[in-house]
This record gives C-alpha cells, sequence and structure tokens, in this order.
C-alpha cells in the first residue's frame, strides 16, 4: 500500500498532466460526435454519431474520476502512511565554500577523527542528548530522549560543523532500518530550533527521531539519535 501511495506522490504532476491531455483528446472528439449528430441525415450515421458521442463522455467521465481519486490519495490518504512520504534531501554545492566553523581547541584533538580534510571529535556512544551526538556541533536538546510527544513540536538543537552543507532530521519504529525524513535545512543551527515535527499522523508508540549533519562535501558525522513516545489520542 505505501509503495502504491509513494508512486501517486512522486509522479503526481505527471498523472495530472497525462490525464488532462486524455481529457482534452475525448472532449474533442465529444465535441465532434455532437456535430455530426446534429448533421446526420439518416438513423445510422445518427446512430453511429451517439455512440462516439456517448463513449467519449464516458472517457471524459472516467479520466475525471481518476483525478479526483488522485487528489484524494495524495492530499487525504498518503498523510497517514509516513512511509508513502518521499524523502526529501538538498541536492549538495560541491562548489560551496566553508561556512563558520567552531574553533578547535589542543584539548578536542586527542578523540577526533578525520572526515576529508577536516578534524572533528569522535561521537561517544551514548553521549549528552542521545546516542552518537556530539555536544556543540551534531545535538538534539528538544524533545528530550524518552520525551511523550503529540501534536505539532519543535525540535531543537545544533547543526553546525566544519565545512556545513546541511542538515536533516528522520524518524523511524525502533528497529526499522527505512528512516523518514521530516525536514532538512541549509542554515547553521546553534542551540536553535531546527524545525517543527508534525507528530498527528502518527499511529501512538515508540519512535527514533535521529538528527544527521552533512559537509559540502558529502561526508557525514554518525548522526545524533533519541528515543521518544508518541501519544496522539485514538479517535474513536
Amino acid at each position: 500500500m505505501e509503495e502504491a501511495l509513494r508512486f501517486f506522490r512522486a509522479y503526481e504532476i505527471w498523472i495530472y498532466l497525462l490525464l488532462i491531455l486524455g481529457g482534452l483528446v475525448y472532449i474533442r472528439k465529444f465535441i465532434l460526435a455532437w456535430s455530426e449528430m446534429r448533421e446526420a441525415a439518416f438513423g445510422l450515421e445518427r446512430e453511429s454519431a451517439q455512440s462516439r458521442l456517448n463513449q467519449s463522455a464516458s472517457m471524459v467521465v472516467l479520466l475525471l474520476v481518476m483525478a479526483v481519486a488522485e487528489f484524494v490519495l495524495v492530499s487525504f490518504i498518503a498523510p497517514s502512511y509516513p512511509g508513502s512520504n518521499p524523502l526529501i534531501t538538498p541536492t549538495l554545492d560541491v562548489l560551496a565554500t566553508s561556512t563558520n566553523t567552531l574553533p578547535v581547541t589542543p584539548a578536542d584533538i586527542s578523540g577526533t577523527q578525520e572526515i576529508g580534510e577536516n578534524m572533528l571529535p569522535s561521537p561517544t556512544a551514548e553521549g549528552p542528548g542521545g546516542e552518537g551526538c556530539v555536544p556543540g556541533q551534531v545535538i538534539l536538546t528538544e524533545p528530550k530522549p524518552g520525551a511523550e510527544v503529540s501534536g505539532i513540536i519543535k525540535v531543537e538543537g545544533t547543526a553546525n560543523i566544519p565545512n556545513f552543507g546541511f542538515y536533516k532530521y528522520e524518524i523511524a519504529r525502533p528497529g526499522e532500518t527505512v528512516w523518514l525524513t521530516i525536514l532538512a535545512g541549509r542554515a547553521i543551527v546553534q542551540e536553535g530550533e531546527l524545525g517543527q515535527w508534525d507528530t498527528g499522523a502518527l499511529s501512538p508508540g515508540d519512535y527514533m527521531l535521529r538528527l544527521v549533519v552533512t559537509d559540502n562535501q558529502g561526508e557525514s558525522l554518525p548522526p545524533c539519535v533519541i528515543q521518544v513516545r508518541v501519544n496522539n489520542p485514538v479517535e474513536p
């Protein structure tokens, strides 16, 4: 089901264009058949024109129903299935220049790993804020690990690494390997709002929320991951 919904969302514009093109073709056939039926002098010609008129009208109605079905699927049904949303990741600009970075002090050099030409602090397995988080560079501060969330919430933290490219935050059920991207941004965030997360369409339960920060060469630090509980009220 989710794969079908993902297809209809990904190709929404093309589907509408094909339906509009088909509608124009059959509207033209309808007009021609209507004109022929009015001008027909014999019963056989009138019956033939009537048949083409009915066929064209049926196809126009069918295409209109298909367009309405596409709109309902994309606008109302697909949002209730998180896995049907296509992942949105910004395109990297390989010519981008370095942005502001945090200074590296001698105390930071003792535990570093190399990403491209930059030396970054190695994340701990269970750092402050969650698994893999690096204070001052890749960290989630809101919501807190283990927090209960509902409705629309703010996602806050820090996304600031040398040669910053972009950040994104994603969700998945515990144990799942496919992550759904909620939002991506191209501006450095230092202890501020990364964006919002609408949990209203999710089923109640535990979810993993992770922040991924990538530099302008396409290299990413290990993500900062926390677990939260979605506690939306269940509609009767």
